[in-house]
């Protein structure tokens, strides 16, 4: 499976952790000189966000009742989406049978959600800042109690940081919480701020019920194995860890649009077992490796997917378009993008046929049997929200120098690596220019210009200047008192880069971005004027209180306003070297240990790595690629540290202020002596990054909130500590015959309006409840519902027609 890091903040849902969250710490060395510092302007190009691939259909297009069963990671350990140990699953529950105050649209920008919302805004900025909420006077629990503010009263007791007996993971924007009162009566919520919170919309999303998070004991075990009070489309039957599976059925008090499904089971199945799973019926839902993906189109051949995923105006027009024959989204292609797809499924059906080749006897005869079930599915795929990156250690090793991450930096060609990823998709193939948003988002825009586009000679250059050369590697050890001081042990008895032993030692925790902390001394005494980031001017034009008069080392016009990195000067001999001469420094050899996942659904993230060591080859840096098992890849290497440079992704958020700061915070001393690094695993990290996420936090106007996020990011740019190479792909096998659900994107599922157009093979003991009669109430009341007419009775009658119906479900995303 692909590595992504630990939720940035929210709830996960999906393969990756969180659509919502986001949680950050960074620390950046070296000294970076910087341009005077312009304004970031308003009109910044944000790019287009990937259209979803859902195969949208009408609510009136859906067949009423059914069993959903959908392929998940696992079995939640805990239903409480703000526990340590929440995790993808219970994300994907929390969002079908909890209130989601604010929903994401297609471009990340939250949404008010009217099931639950009237109305949510500022009603004051000064002096302190007042939110004011609305409850829909429809909305209730599934015990008929209506959600008021004593549930807002609860959940900001328990996640505000004040109590340590609630096992919180976080209370970011809670801590910022003065009061919470009660307006004209209790669907009137009115709370009171200490300070500006920009981020306050992704606050009580989700809600639980005071009976969940009035009490620590509530807290801790109430909602754990089971979730008695809900207030969703769905509610939560059971939680079978034998069998793996998560069992929701149709929530008989919900008072929006009814769910068309009577039942989804969430069912853990592993990513490399799901096309057998989908094959015999055990699934209909699920994300997918690359190589499923293959075999998934060969099978399908022309009756597949045949949509690409497009943006702004065409991923409009392609979601409005005329269907295929298996209800796919049929959006026109170019004859130059039916050639590429005509070659894609070349690719797959070959690849398919030299798999079915090494098989025999029953072995094949099964393999064809699975192949002519997966007919019955497409793939459906668009860009996660979500970027693979990689990652630098910064803490010790030649990468402690900031010099040497630059130059690594720069000898990447990261749209090569692009292209491989995602061209053999049919995925738009580019760059990610952020760490903080992705394309489509309001904060987008490529601040890569800060650090620098690809370049070998300059690449040399850096590492010439770090001392790195030809002459180095050949020099010996005895040559100086002090050679390889970076190669010392660290403090946790595990070797630096330039040690072989170290790819032999584990020692990481959950990670997701590395960062380093390194600060070479001579540059500091060098540049003794700056500040820690370089900086001569703040970003308004004015000098900084320590800043010096010296000007520039590098200006680089056109790009963001922010922190640029400093070039290199080459020394003679290394601008003479051969392409791909080794490298070292006082008879060490520049080697890097390279960390990667062995896993069967890793496969992809090798093959880029491989490109990345061939191409760090060519400018005299070799890798030492250490593959380790999956499960190990995050606690024992990354995150405690015990890598140079690694692979994997962070997920993107809709709320870059604060879920991204504990991933890019410069990391702090401890009392014991060791370094909190929070989520920033590179260590590297710098004081004015954190001055301009504190500022972003507290900024209520969006425009300018946005552009100290683009300046926050030039600065991590600058630093070097982890490099955005691409948006993921997000690949998701689904029946022909279920609708809306597939390659989400940003947007926030609306499992209500996911169903089938069919119930044959799907209808079960809750599709024949269905048929029974009790659908017809339900359709009635939907139709009542778009009238205008669904009052809360209405909402009331309707889930009472399908409450029967889930009973005894069948059989579930990852």
């Amino acid at each position: 499976m692909s590595q992504v890091g630990a939720p940035r903040g929210r709830t996960c849902s999906g393969r990756t952790c969180p659509r919502t969250f986001r949680s950050v710490a960074l620390l950046t060395t070296g000294v970076l000189a910087l341009p005077v510092l312009s304004a970031c302007s308003s009109d910044h190009d944000n790019g287009k966000a990937a259209a979803a691939d859902i195969s949208p259909a009408a609510r009136d297009a859906l067949a009423q009742g059914g069993t959903l069963k959908w392929a998940v990671d696992s079995v939640p350990a805990t239903l409480n989406a703000f526990q340590a140990d929440a995790d993808a699953t219970t994300g994907t529950i929390a969002g079908a049978v909890l209130p989601s105050l604010f929903t994401l649209d297609k471009n990340g920008q939250p949404r008010a959600d009217p099931d639950y919302l009237e109305s949510a805004k500022i009603v004051k900025r000064e002096p302190k800042q007042v939110v004011e909420y609305k409850l829909n006077q429809a909305a209730v629990w599934s015990d008929g109690r209506e959600i008021g503010a004593p549930d807002f009263v609860a959940q900001w007791q328990a996640l505000r940081g004040r109590n340590s007996a609630f096992w919180t993971a976080r209370n970011a924007g809670y801590d910022r919480i003065e009061k919470i009162q009660r307006g004209k009566d209790d669907l009137d919520v009115k709370v009171t701020f200490s300070k500006p919170y920009a981020d306050w919309e992704s606050l009580f999303t989700p809600l639980y019920p005071k009976e969940v998070t009035a009490t620590p004991g509530d807290f801790n075990d109430g909602a754990r194995a089971s979730l008695k009070t809900s207030a969703g489309p769905f509610q939560v039957k059971s939680v079978d860890r034998k069998e793996k599976e998560t069992t929701l059925v149709r929530n008989p008090h919900w008072w929006g649009q009814p769910a068309k499904l009577s039942s989804i089971v969430l069912r853990a199945v592993p990513m490399d077992g799901r096309a057998a799973a989908l094959a015999s019926g055990e699934l209909d839902v699920a994300d997918v490796g690359t190589g499923a993906a293959q075999r998934i189109s060969s099978a399908a051949g022309s009756s597949g997917s045949k949509a690409r995923p497009a943006a702004g105006a065409e991923g409009e027009k392609a979601e409005r378009g005329a269907e295929g024959a298996n209800g796919q989204q049929a959006a026109k292609l170019s004859p130059a993008e039916q050639a590429a797809e005509k070659k894609r499924l070349a690719a797959a059906r070959a690849a398919t046929a030299a798999q079915a080749a090494k098989l025999k006897g029953k072995e094949l005869a099964e393999f064809r049997d699975e192949q002519k079930a997966l007919k019955a599915f497409s793939v459906r795929k668009s860009l996660e929200p979500a970027y693979t990156q990689l990652a630098m250690n910064g803490e010790t090793g030649p990468l402690a120098d900031d010099r040497v991450r630059r130059a690594v930096a720069r000898a990447i060609n990261r749209q090569k690596l692009a292209d491989s990823v995602l061209k053999p998709l049919g995925l738009p193939s580019k760059t990610l220019g952020s760490h903080l948003a992705v394309a489509g988002q309001p904060a987008y825009a490529d601040a890569s210009d800060a650090l620098g586009k690809q370049d070998a000679h300059e690449a040399q250059a850096l590492l010439a200047d770090a001392g790195w050369t030809p002459e180095g590697a050949r020099k010996a050890p005895g040559d100086s008192t002090k050679a390889g001081s970076e190669n010392k042990k660290t403090d946790t008895g595990k070797g630096t880069a330039g040690s072989a032993d170290d790819t032999k030692k584990p020692g990481t925790k959950k990670s997701d971005e590395a960062t380093s902390d390194g600060e070479k001394k001579s540059d500091a005494k060098k540049d003794a004027a700056k500040d820690d980031d370089g900086v001569k001017k703040s970003e308004d034009g004015k000098k900084s209180d320590d800043a010096s008069d010296d000007k520039p080392a590098e200006q680089q016009p056109g790009g963001m306003a922010g922190a640029y990195a400093p070039r290199g000067s080459a020394a003679a001999s290394q601008a003479a070297a051969p392409e791909g001469g080794p490298l070292g420094k006082n008879g060490k050899p520049l080697t890097l240990r390279f960390v990667l996942p062995s896993g069967q659904g890793s496969g992809q993230l090798r093959a880029v790595g491989d490109r990345i060591a061939g191409m760090l080859d060519k400018v005299g840096i070799r890798t030492e690629i250490t593959k380790v098992p999956d499960s190990s890849f995050f606690k024992d290497y990354i995150a405690s540290g015990a890598y140079d440079l690694a692979l994997y992704s962070w997920p993107a958020t809709a709320y870059p202020a604060t879920d991204g700061r504990p991933i890019y915070a410069k990391p702090q001393p401890a009392a014991d002596g060791s370094l909190m690094v929070e989520q920033n695993y590179t260590r590297v990290g710098t004081d004015r990054i954190d001055q301009l996420f504190d500022q972003a936090a507290g900024e209520l106007d969006r425009k300018k909130e946005d552009t100290l996020l683009r300046q926050a990011d030039a600065r991590i740019w600058a630093a070097a500590g982890s490099i955005p190479l691409y948006q993921r792909p997000e690949l998701v096998a689904a029946r022909n015959d279920v609708r809306n659900v597939g390659a989400f994107g940003f947007q926030t599922p609306r499992y209500q309006d996911i169903g089938f157009t069919t119930l044959k093979g799907h209808e079960g003991p809750e599709g024949k409840a269905d048929k029974s009669g009790k659908a017809d109430e339900t359709d009635k009341a939907d139709k009542a519902d778009k009238a205008g007419k669904g009052d809360k009775g209405a909402g009331k009658s309707s889930g009472d027609g399908g409450d029967g119906s889930g009973d005894d479900s069948g059989d579930g995303q990852s």
